[in-house]
């Protein structure tokens, strides 16, 4: 959709079509439930809140194991270590994260009473993985607007520089949407974007180390990437999207989600029932 005959040209927004609204919203809220009020205001400032304690280890053991077991299936099936993307309405462990209170109370603080998740991907990065994420924005990829998905990510593994953590570029989310270029093959990058140059719209980059059962909150618009796994350690993450539900979803992306807490009175998200059991969606 966003990709020009002419590949050095610096593309603005990838849907223009949408008339998105990319900007990024503070949150306003005196009296938070869970997160302090410096961490909300650290999220207006530089976009993001890490790290937040979820699970313990005894739990993480389990949420590690259901991951192995839905890999399993995705690997016999054809897939690799990133395809499990968008499974959160087919698998009841997914459902479940999603659902999960602790999570939830860290995010009503940012986004309000009425949470609705309409993605989950498990970012999966082998030892010795070659792939990358190269710096980009969240929002720029979505058809979204107005741009006020916040996102979770939960480390299923340890994560650390050595493994290919996810960094950020403090501050870049006050930038709207920021310059971007389609991803070369020679980059290896997991998605398709690029922003070149992203140290100038922040502060110096922020790597996300985190043990395993911890989670980071990042804003839609926050610069950020990770670098090939140089370990011999896996480094697996899952992220969870959540809006409030005035956010209004184009080309049907309204049709997988889960209203995790509240309620939509609008019926323009879609709540998806738990799973009775898994399986893998069709591609």
């Amino acid at each position: 959709m966003w990709r020009r005959k002419d590949a050095s040209m610096p593309i603005t927004d990838a849907m223009p079509e949408l008339n998105r609204t990319l900007q990024f919203f503070s949150v306003e809220n005196e009296n938070p439930s869970t997160l302090t009020q410096a961490q909300i205001e650290h999220f207006n400032e530089r976009g993001f809140i890490s790290p937040l304690d979820v699970f313990s280890e005894a739990e993480m053991e389990d949420h590690r194991a259901y991951f192995d077991q839905l890999m399993e299936k995705a690997l016999a099936a054809g897939m690799n270590s990133y395809s499990i993307n968008g499974w959160h309405t087919t698998c009841p462990g997914i459902h479940d994260l999603i659902t999960e209170g602790r999570i939830l109370d860290y995010v009503q603080d940012l986004l309000g009473e009425t949470l609705i998740c309409w993605g989950t991907h498990y970012f999966c990065k082998l030892p010795g993985d070659v792939k990358q994420v190269s710096w980009h924005q969240d929002a720029s990829y979505w058809p979204l607007s107005p741009s006020k998905t916040v996102t979770v990510w939960l480390a299923i593994d340890d994560a650390s520089i050595e493994n290919g953590a996810m960094t950020v570029i403090p501050k870049s989310h006050l930038h709207g949407q920021i310059a971007f270029e389609p991803s070369t093959v020679e980059e290896k990058n997991v998605l398709g974007q690029t922003v070149h140059g992203a140290t100038q719209y922040g502060d110096s980059p922020f790597p996300f180390e985190m043990k395993a059962g911890q989670m980071s909150l990042h804003s839609d618009l926050l610069l950020h990437g990770s670098e090939p796994n140089t370990s011999d350690r896996r480094r697996c993450g899952l992220t969870m999207r959540f809006v409030p539900p005035e956010v209004r979803a184009a080309n049907d992306w309204n049709q997988r989600a889960i209203v995790a807490r509240g309620n939509d009175p609008s019926g323009h998200w879609v709540h998806n029932p738990r799973p009775a059991e898994d399986s893998i969606p069709e591609r």
